[in-house]
């Protein structure tokens, strides 16, 4: 259950992340969604979906193998 649950935390923000990129490629080929009213709000949206995602999945891994003793040393507290 606990494994399960983890996964859906990890899920969500690689959602996020995957949705931030696909703002900002379609920003780069002139595809204006629908929320948006131009297509800087639109990347930088885009760019901020993905670097929070990808910041959590990559902070949430950094945590685990932390517990576990799996960083450098200088990672270490």
């Amino acid at each position: 259950m606990i494994r399960i649950i983890a996964l859906i935390i990890l899920v969500i923000p690689g959602a996020l992340a995957a949705l931030g990129i696909k703002l900002m490629r379609d920003m780069t080929f002139g595809i204006l969604q629908a929320p948006f009213p131009n297509l800087l709000l639109q990347f930088l949206t885009g760019l901020i979906f993905f670097i929070g995602g990808l910041g959590f999945v990559a902070g949430f891994i950094f945590h685990r193998d932390r517990k576990r003793n799996k960083v450098q040393t200088k990672f270490k507290k």
